[in-house]
């Protein structure tokens, strides 16, 4: 019995975490329900009788996320002020970019629309939530309306395959995807990269197994849960914008953000690996990256 209960209580505290976040975010869409409700709103969820809907929520997650994480987000004043792609990496949970997200519209009361997958979409419970933060489908139609409408559109190319099967090498996961340089080019709007420093050592997946790969590849839909949760320091960082240029082509944009990502210069500073290559100690080290979490000399 005794040697049970440890192990039920060693699964619970590798997965606790994550629970917990799964049930702020239900949490959060009640918040919303009640909202409504009591201020019987009917109006788009993206206008801005929402805000303080909105505020609340950001705030809440935001203490959160200095709390629990000591989050820093840098570079701010390279988003254009008005619309863009932002490309980033796409750690085993999205709670870095929940984190952006939140001090982005405390900060400067700007929402940034989020390209999701299918599966979120179709997660019981959380609909109103998803239409009150700007959560889209990914299609190029969706894309370029926010973008006219003078959005920031975020987009993770990798996506859920990024978020199940990359690992502490930060290795990005993008295959064949270029639908975000194409909606780049048809608007005329910049793409900026971002990265959140140790995201891989905050939440991590069980390693690759070639069952749960092909599982997904069939489904689309994320079986392995993610573990972990450690308070490690999270630090966002902000790239500088590629601007857009009439004379690139598609395939040539994407080389552009991935040369980047992949050779480190003081020069470039507009890819999301180039950041990698600057903050982060690759293979990522959990217990280091818990270790600047309390480092007060490192800012």
């Amino acid at each position: 019995v005794i040697i049970g209960s440890l192990t039920i209580c060693g699964i619970l505290i590798f997965f606790i975490v994550p629970l917990a976040i799964v049930l702020f975010i239900y949490l959060s869409n009640i918040f919303v329900l009640i909202y409504q409700r009591n201020n019987e709103l009917k109006e788009d969820p993206l206008s801005n009788v929402w805000d303080s809907a909105r505020k609340t929520i950001a705030s809440f997650w935001d203490i959160y996320a200095r709390i629990w994480h000591g989050y820093e987000l840098h570079g701010v004043k390279n988003l254009p002020e008005g619309p863009g792609i932002i490309v980033y990496y796409h750690g085993a949970i999205p709670i870095d970019y929940l984190y952006f997200l939140s001090r982005l519209f405390l900060w400067k009361k700007r929402l940034c629309l989020s390209v999701a997958d299918n599966f979120v979409f179709r997660l019981p419970g959380l609909k109103l939530l998803l239409a009150v933060t700007g959560v889209i489908p990914g299609t190029r139609e969706e894309c370029l309306v926010a973008l006219r409408n003078g959005y920031l559109v975020s987009i993770s190319p990798g996506g859920v395959r990024e978020a199940l099967f990359s690992d502490q090498s930060y290795q990005l996961m993008w295959g064949n995807r270029k639908g975000f340089a194409q909606v780049a080019l048809e608007a005329k709007v910049p793409i900026i990269p971002m990265y959140t420093q140790n995201v891989r050592e905050g939440y991590r997946m069980f390693k690759e197994r070639r069952f749960f790969r092909q599982l997904y590849e069939n489904t689309r839909l994320p079986f392995t849960p993610p573990y972990g949760g450690l308070p490690v320091k999270f630090r966002t960082y902000i790239g500088e914008p590629i601007p857009y240029d009439p004379n690139i082509t598609t395939e040539e944009l994407v080389e552009k953000v991935c040369k980047g990502k992949f050779l480190f210069s003081f020069q470039t500073k507009t890819a999301v690996q180039a950041l990698i290559s600057k903050h982060q100690t690759i293979p990522g080290n959990m217990w280091k990256a818990l270790l600047e979490r309390f480092d007060k000399r490192r800012k």
